[in-house]
């Protein structure tokens, strides 16, 4: 009987949705299963299945002939083994993960190129099969498997942590078309070693503290004098040779705009980003001398520094990159104009929309690359205008707007606890906001006791308190009590698990709202 509902099931698994159904394991034990998580493989039948709240991968072996002794569990008893059926419980573990991935290729991340992509960071390690969800109507490819080292020390996760609930949210969706995974805002080689022996495929390097942001404002003796500041043996260049080769430039990217700079051009482009690209070369080396047998890909952000990358600024990066043989597969460049966290872009948009196509153009020059939008949660002006233009390969990187969807079913389901997150976030709001590009403003976001509990969900729709719960998570989630208990993340994640429907409805929609822009334009690229 549990074999041919499974088997049933999994003939339907292309063609349904993957809403739970119950499954009879014996008279006395039932569990709800995800139809699209069915797998058969020699013999086995893989899938998972929640008892109550809580997952499990569940393996069940058709014949005697069948082997899960690989995967740690328990076997479940009173089934009907006089048929050679047995079903083994396993946890969602990393060490199953792994088993797991030996078995099903589409368990692994991969290379993603060029293509249109999606980052989707899942802090809280639920919230992917929702990210996945989101997508079906769209032609970008996920980056499931998302975090940056600043994040994994303010939540207390490790690299493993976010691998495994990765793995687990592709099987449990079925998803089997590839996703990527993205080692974020990398700094040191030993960031690299850590998150590349833990299975990540895509490595962000962030070279920001090596950008020299004053170079906007030197003076021309300024910034000839400060040459001897820049490691040219690393770079295999002198700052003579520097300024000839970039003084001589002149490429036509069409519809008037040439890349032709000025020597004063070239300065402040040397002096600005001269250390960061031979921090960035000696990164790529790293990789190069000790991972030549993994596949990967690089992406470059100099996103969160405070200068604004100018077009010429980008040509030259990419430019020096191809001298020096790195190989990048996106770049993140400043943009014009605000990049906060959670929010909506803020500037002119036509005049963004008129420099990206600039951006767009040098990419096209070169051929090899995208551009990457970081801080891209909730940039929805950013969205329409970058899909009008029709042309031009995108990354875009989100991962705070997931936290606060799930703190939005907080609200929704709990509203005792999201009272207290609120009030704990307004008080650690300044020192935390120290290490974020935000402007939200304190004296807007009111002590919890002063909003009807019909008016919480409204607060999501402000930026200033949507920047308040956003960057205060790693206190929410971290914190504990005197006693050793967490303060917050035991009854957060409780109530995630217990409404995961919801929660799966709030994230879908939202990232809905994030991809339509792109799918609408229909772009040729």
């Amino acid at each position: 009987m549990i074999i041919n509902l499974l088997k049933e099931k999994l003939n339907a698994v292309n063609v349904t949705s993957n809403d739970l159904f119950n499954l009879e394991i014996t008279t006395d034990y039932s569990i709800t299963v995800y139809p699209r998580s069915i797998n058969e493989l020699n013999k086995l039948i893989y899938f998972i299945g929640r008892e109550k709240h809580e997952k499990f991968l569940f393996i069940l072996s058709q014949s005697s002939e069948g082997e899960f002794s690989d995967f740690q569990g328990v076997v479940i008893p009173s089934v009907d083994s006089t048929n050679g059926i047995q079903v083994k419980k396993c946890l969602l573990s990393h060490e199953n993960a792994h088993q797991i991935q030996k078995r099903f290729q589409f368990t692994k991340p991969v290379l993603l190129g060029k293509s249109n992509s999606f980052g989707f960071g899942d802090r809280l390690g639920l919230a992917n099969p929702a990210h996945i969800r989101s997508l079906e109507l769209s032609d970008f490819r996920p980056i499931i498997a998302q975090q940056s080292i600043r994040e994994l020390t303010r939540t207390n996760r490790k690299p493993s942590d976010v691998m495994t609930a990765a793995v687990w949210a592709v099987f449990q969706e079925g998803y089997k078309d590839g996703f990527g995974s993205d080692a974020d805002h990398l700094k040191t080689t030993d960031d690299i070693d850590l998150m590349i022996n833990n299975g990540f495929t895509m490595f962000t390097f962030d070279p920001g503290d090596h950008v020299v942001n004053e170079a906007d404002t030197y003076s021309i003796e300024e910034l000839e004098n400060y040459g001897d500041r820049i490691p040219w043996s690393s770079l295999r260049d002198t700052q003579d040779s520097m300024l000839e080769r970039y003084e001589k430039t002149n490429v036509d990217l069409n519809d008037g705009f040439v890349i032709s700079p000025t020597r004063e051009d070239v300065l402040r482009a040397m002096v600005k980003y001269g250390k960061a690209v031979a921090h960035i070369s000696s990164m790529y080396t790293h990789l190069e001398k000790n991972y030549a047998h993994l596949k990967y890909e690089i992406e470059i952000s100099v996103d969160e520094t405070e200068s604004v990358t100018t077009p010429f600024e980008h040509f030259f990066m990419a430019s020096e990159l191809n001298r020096l043989g790195v190989k990048i597969i996106s770049l993140a460049p400043r943009f014009i104009g605000s990049f906060e966290k959670g929010i909506d872009y803020i500037g002119e948009i036509e005049i963004f929309k008129e420099e990206y196509l600039k951006h767009v153009k040098i990419t096209e020059h070169f051929g090899s690359y995208k551009i990457s939008l970081h801080s891209g949660s909730d940039k929805f002006d950013v969205y329409a205008a970058i899909g009008s233009l029709k042309r031009g390969y995108t990354h875009v990187k989100t991962a705070g707007t997931s936290y606060l969807e799930a703190v939005k079913v907080i609200a929704t389901k709990n509203v005792p606890l999201f009272r207290e997150i609120l009030d704990f976030s307004r008080k650690l709001f300044v020192k935390e906001k120290a290490t974020y590009h935000v402007s939200g403003d304190i004296n807007k976001v009111h002590a919890a006791s002063e909003y009807k509990d019909e008016e919480l969900l409204a607060l999501f729709e402000s930026n200033d308190a949507r920047q308040v719960l956003h960057v205060t998570f790693g206190a929410v989630l971290t914190t504990k009590k005197e006693n050793g208990e967490y303060l917050f993340r035991d009854k957060f994640m409780d109530c995630l698990e217990k409404n995961e429907e919801l929660h799966y409805k709030y994230l879908y929609n939202h990232f809905r709202r994030h991809l339509k822009p792109f799918e609408a334009s229909s772009k040729t690229n």
